[in-house]
Parts: structure tokens; C-alpha cells; sequence
């Protein structure tokens, strides 16, 4: 299988290396990720300014750009390779839920399914600044088959690792929770009459009522998630947002308003 690798966390990042040494073994690979960590870039692309692509070595690539530039680029023809399948990762810590918003690992796989191609987000869930990326790369490249499977041009897949992956964990198909952030806003040393703020905090919960990604980690259970790539309106809300608008302009007409 062709296989092209990107990441948020830089091209030299633990996981993305972890990923190339278990999955140049059985596949063709190709790897283009951010020269410098991207964490939190979302789905950032550049549309004005220009990216540059640094060749490392034959099959390795650094880019100025976001994971999703390095997606969009590639897959339009910035490199020649035209992969089967894009995996991003692995992350440094989890893309449960609502984390999918702001994910920059995650959007490197959103691109590839916008383009057609199947797209797979990896992040392990630790806390440790130096975890063993080995066995969740092991796990991926044993069952990149399946998980290729799984994709369809509505979805790409997002898939959460516990830290610790041993042979026959238990893996179950889920649906992103609602992660409650605990922020509070932290202010630096001014500069001049410039202030400066920051964040502190993390998170603090989750919410989502059964078989959610969060539950399924906190079992110690591998989370695969199909995530639907078009924003949906919920079943029932154009019925209740049509009668508030109607109820809305009745009250102008009847108030003499325009």
C-alpha cells in the first residue's frame, strides 16, 4: 500500500518516526509534515502566501505549512507520489471529541477525505512528554487493512490509542464525546502598554451518553471514529428555527415594522 505520513507535531516528532520505521517494513512511503510543530493550526491552509518543501531524503519532506497544506499540496502534485491511503500521527496525547475541532493532526486526515482519498487521524493518549510510540505503531501498521476499510468519501477515520497497546486489546467503533475544558485566562508580564494573556488548564470531563471515543479510552479500549466530514443539521432543528423566523416577522408586522 502507498502510504503518505503526516503529523502536527513536526516532521522529527517521536510518533510520525515511530509510524516510518513500522510501516516501511510492508508499504511504500512518502512523508511530508510541518517543519516545526503545528499543534492546535485546526484546518489552517494558505491560500495567499506561498509553502515551501524541503526534500530531507528521498521519501521525507518539510513543510512551511499547516498538516492540512501538507495534505492539500502533496495530493496536488508538490511531491510525486500518489498515495492509497494518508495516516496522520501519531499525536502526542489524545483527539477525543470536540478536540477534532482544533486538531491539527486531524485535519491532515479531513484533507485527504475532502480529496478523495481515504484519511486516517492517530493519536496516542498519554500524559507522558516521552511515551513508547512503538506498540501504537505496530497497531496501526497491523491493521491499516481494516481501518482503510472503514473510510468512505462522507468520513475520515480518528482513531485513539491508549498508551499501552498490547496484542488483542479490545477495539471498538465510537462517536466523539463533548470534552469540557477547565481554561482560565493568565496574564504575562506587560511589554510597554501591550498586554500579554495566556492559558492554563485542561481538560476537566466529558460528555456524550454511550459509546462515545472518551468512554471507550477510559476502558482502556482503542477508539475508532468515523467522522462525518460535512457540517449536518440535526433532524428537527429547520422545522423549529423555520417557526422561530415566521413568529419573528409576525411580531414586526403587527409592531408597524419593516
Amino acid at each position: 500500500m502507498r502510504v503518505l505520513l503526516t503529523n502536527d507535531d513536526g516532521v522529527g516528532a517521536a510518533g510520525i518516526e515511530a509510524l516510518r520505521k513500522e510501516l516501511t517494513r510492508d508499504h511504500e512511503l512518502c512523508t511530508v509534515a510541518p517543519d516545526r510543530e503545528r499543534s492546535g493550526t485546526s484546518h489552517a491552509t494558505t491560500f495567499r502566501d506561498e509553502v515551501a518543501f524541503r526534500g530531507l531524503a528521498d521519501d521525507l519532506f518539510s513543510c512551511t505549512g499547516t498538516p492540512a497544506d501538507c495534505v492539500l499540496f502533496s495530493l496536488l502534485g508538490a511531491i510525486d507520489f500518489a498515495p492509497d491511503v494518508v495516516i496522520s500521527g501519531i499525536n502526542l496525547g489524545a483527539n477525543l471529541g470536540t478536540d477534532i475541532i482544533f486538531s491539527g493532526t486531524v485535519a491532515g486526515a479531513r484533507q485527504a477525505a475532502l480529496m478523495k482519498v481515504p484519511g486516517i487521524a492517530v493519536s496516542l493518549v498519554t500524559e507522558s512528554k516521552e511515551p513508547d510510540f512503538a506498540p501504537a505503531a505496530r497497531f496501526i501498521t497491523d491493521t491499516l487493512p481494516l481501518l482503510t476499510s472503514l473510510w468512505d468519501e462522507q468520513h475520515f477515520i480518528n482513531v485513539n490509542i491508549p498508551e499501552v497497546v498490547r496484542d488483542g486489546w479490545e477495539i471498538t467503533v465510537t462517536r466523539p464525546s463533548r470534552r469540557i475544558y477547565d481554561f482560565r485566562l493568565v496574564e504575562r508580564p506587560s511589554r510597554g502598554e501591550v498586554r500579554i494573556f495566556g492559558l492554563k488548564g485542561a481538560v476537566s470531563c466529558a460528555k456524550g451518553e454511550g459509546n462515545t471515543d472518551w468512554e471507550a479510552i477510559r476502558g482502556g479500549v482503542i477508539s475508532i471514529s468515523p467522522v462525518n466530514l460535512y457540517p449536518i443539521n440535526h433532524s428537527g432543528n429547520e422545522l423549529r428555527y423555520t417557526d422561530s423566523v415566521a413568529t419573528s416577522e409576525a411580531r414586526k408586522r403587527s409592531a408597524g415594522l419593516k
